[in-house]
């Protein structure tokens, strides 16, 4: 959560006043979409959020994956346990890339 704090404060040193909230979901994509990428060697998947979960589209705008949080929401996850979270998210981007 520091890390969250400190990038709030970035932000707010720019003149951009944003949540914690959005800083967590922003972080959360973040990583999910980083950790498709380096298993793909690439970015051929594209995560986005709908809703509370995180939906994969191939580079063709099918909808192969969608990732749900472990509690009620990413954001819950994450406060609980940012560690965790991180490495739920690592092994949801290896099962959301099948095998690619």
């Amino acid at each position: 959560m520091d890390e969250v704090q400190l990038r709030q404060l970035q932000l707010k040193q720019h003149g951009e006043t944003v949540t914690e909230s959005a800083i967590i979901n922003q972080a959360v994509l973040d990583i999910f979409q980083n950790f498709l990428d380096q298993i793909e060697d690439g970015h051929y998947d594209t995560a986005t959020w709908q809703g509370n979960d995180l939906v994969v589209t191939d580079i063709d705008g099918r909808q192969t994956a969608t990732v749900s949080p472990a509690g009620a929401s990413f954001e819950a996850d994450f406060r609980d346990n940012a560690d965790q979270t991180e490495q739920r998210l690592e092994q949801e981007a290896i099962r959301a890339a099948g095998g690619r």
